[in-house]
């Protein structure tokens, strides 16, 4: 297929000729090796489609080596010829079952998957977890039915501008699309490569809303050459445009040390109608290929797949920050949870943060399947989904766009059916895609009043059906931390002895981590005695003037708080203890605290307050709150800091 030039990132060298011309039949013995080494070069070239003729000459003349099944097999794999390439690869692990690799039991497996053998690919599969045991801890049994629970989700609808060539990769672009083709490249054969003997791949736009094929044209300027290029994302403004286009510019095509052409990304600039000033960007590398560019909702960084060094398979997602003049940040590998020993490609990102890519290294129906994770917020950890049928097929799937107000995009695909080796589906989403949405909430839990930490508070996740979900108990320092599931809406509730418990509703969000704090309140009822509420309560000290007892102004305020208190809380009963300070001798200062505190008993029973729910005591000078006792000369403002009612919890 041709477009499996570009998923594959394996790129034909530059090799501008006709289609190989056909091998003599008669080729002697002698010739063998000299026919199968230019077998070898064409494969080297990523020439397939020459490859697979010699290749098959070569066992038809009973010359078998592991050497040539892998090539053979790796030919028609990557042709997406998964028939053919199961039944080498089935050969090549049944003669040389000890030397051959990994990989190639993935791929076995994998084309079997996709001709429909989901038993026997299983059991290929078993094969290649042994052999890699940390990588195949991501595999699950029971992935069929997973898939299945995501499935039937999409109305899926043939594109009407599809063509009998290859049509795949769109992307929006103003009221239409664009997209890659090698419907026409205006060069006849001699611009064919050898890969498929098919043309170059161009980049066309459509109105999506027309209603004729003569819509469809080549984008103005000087994006299009005689290679290829794919794969394109516009900026919102509509000025700047990223694309993928092997390593040629300025009329000149650049090859790696073996001869290959690899590809890159450029930019170029929309200006008077026409895409022109064409631009390299910086990372890219002539000894490995860059491609498949896509924006992140805010146009801050750009994502990319390359076979770059420190990938972790074939070909990874990588992410890089826009930083403007032409400079982009340090380059970041999206991690073993997004991808895998295999291939990762094709990447999306929705307006709320998910990420859509094509892979066939997650668990999947055959071939190439469209995943989803979120990645919003920086973090590449969320689950990935596979997306389900109809979207996905035993065939290849790949290039999902979405537009997330609509609920409508398009994908492209190989699928029986269509009109051209690759095509263009469009779909409407008619229920959402459920994607596991773990979410971190960490805090501290504090005493509202005195702002002390709360050591061994619980913590906890309740659901909307009031269901527990987790908990955890808050550490020497009042912190905590818990996840919960952010596709659904939660409340995070923290408590503690002595404290009225306080909660937070936390809605469907995308996973961005949230930091929730607790005040929490002392429970007066029950967990109060011997307190006073005036501390907790945060009320100005109740104080009288020297040789008074009845209720000064600014004091009647504040006891109107612990009236109010107090009619919150029925249940709850305030012992009144008042003193005085030390002028004035011992009997006669015991005497008018006694009278303070019954003035102010009287106050709130005057209020509504039960008297049964009220006591008064006064201590006269004996609780002094500084060092003003007998003989001690303080200033004025000092000794009427012991002039005071408490308001003090009891049983």
């Amino acid at each position: 297929m041709l477009k499996r030039i570009l998923i594959f990132l394996m790129i034909f060298s530059g090799c501008m000729a006709p289609v190989l011309a056909q091998e003599n039949d008669k080729v002697n013995e002698k010739q063998q090796a000299k026919v199968k080494a230019k077998a070898d070069e064409r494969y080297n070239e990523y020439s397939f489609s020459p490859a697979i003729d010699i290749y098959k000459k070569v066992l038809e003349k009973g010359y078998v080596s592991q050497d040539l099944l892998k090539r053979l097999g790796n030919s028609y794999y990557f042709n997406a010829k998964y028939e053919e390439a199961a039944n080498v690869y089935q050969r090549l692990a049944e003669t040389y079952p000890d030397e051959t690799e990994p990989d190639y039991f993935f791929r076995y497996a994998q084309s079997l998957k996709t001709l429909g053998d989901y038993e026997a690919s299983k059991e290929i599969m078993g094969k290649f977890k042994a052999m890699t045991a940390v990588e195949g801890s991501r595999y699950d049994d029971d992935y069929l039915a997973k898939i299945e629970e995501n499935s039937g989700r999409y109305d899926v609808k043939p594109f009407p501008y599809n063509s009998k060539y290859s049509d795949f990769a769109a992307s929006y672009y103003e009221q239409g699309l664009i997209f890659s083709s090698d419907r026409d490249t205006g060069n006849l054969a001699r611009y064919r490569h050898t890969w498929n003997s098919r043309d170059f791949l161009d980049l066309y736009k459509v109105n999506a809303d027309s209603i004729s094929n003569d819509n469809v044209v080549k984008l103005p300027g000087d994006v299009n050459t005689r290679l290829h290029e794919s794969t394109s994302v516009v900026t919102k403004d509509g000025t700047t445009m990223y694309f993928t286009r092997n390593n040629f510019l300025d009329g000149k095509k650049y090859k790696d040390q073996e001869g290959v052409i690899r590809l890159k990304i450029y930019s170029a600039e929309l200006i008077d109608g026409e895409w022109t000033n064409v631009l390299e960007l910086p990372f890219n590398n002539d000894s490995y290929s860059v491609a498949h560019p896509v924006l992140s909702p805010d146009e801050k960084r750009l994502y990319f797949v390359s076979d770059m060094p420190g990938s972790v398979g074939e070909s990874d997602i990588f992410m890089t920050e826009i930083i403007g003049d032409g400079t982009y940040g340090p380059i970041v590998n999206l991690g073993k949870n997004i991808n895998t020993r295999a291939r990762e490609t094709f990447p999306y990102i929705t307006k709320d943060g998910v990420l859509y890519f094509s892979s066939d290294g997650h668990q999947g129906l055959g071939g190439l399947d469209v995943f989803a994770t979120k990645i919003a917020f920086g973090n590449f950890d969320e689950p990935v989904v596979n997306v389900g049928k109809p979207i996905n097929g035993n065939q290849d799937d790949f290039a999902f766009i979405i537009d997330n107000e609509s609920k409508e995009g398009y994908f492209s695909s190989n699928r029986e059916g269509g009109l051209g080796e690759d095509d263009i589906y469009s779909f409407e989403e008619t229920k959402p895609l459920v994607l596991d949405c773990i979410q971190e909430v960490t805090g501290t839990v504090r005493d509202r009043i005195s702002n002390e930490v709360l050591a061994g508070a619980t913590v906890k996740i309740i659901d909307e059906e009031n269901n527990e979900v987790s908990s955890t108990l808050t550490d020497s320092k009042g912190n905590y931390v818990l996840s919960l599931d952010c596709s659904k809406g939660n409340f995070v509730r923290a408590s503690r002895d002595g404290y009225v418990p306080a909660e937070e509703y936390l809605n469907v969000s995308y996973g961005k981590p949230r930091i929730v704090d607790f005040y929490l309140e002392r429970d007066l009822v029950t967990g109060g005695f011997g307190d006073d509420l005036a501390k907790l309560l945060q009320l100005s000290t109740i104080y009288f003037d020297l040789n008074k007892y009845n209720i000064r102004s600014d004091a009647e305020i504040e006891i109107q708080k612990v009236i109010v208190a107090m009619e919150k809380y029925p249940s709850l009963k305030i012992k009144v203890n008042s003193h005085t300070d030390s002028r004035g001798n011992d009997a006669y200062n015991l005497w008018l605290s006694q009278k303070r505190a019954q003035s102010t008993v009287d106050y709130m029973v005057s209020k509504g307050i039960s008297a049964d729910r009220l006591q008064g005591e006064g201590y006269g000078e004996t609780r002094l709150v500084n060092q003003c006792a007998n003989g001690v000369r303080c200033t004025s403002d000092e000794h009427q800091l012991n002039r005071r009612s408490e308001f003090i919890i009891f049983e």
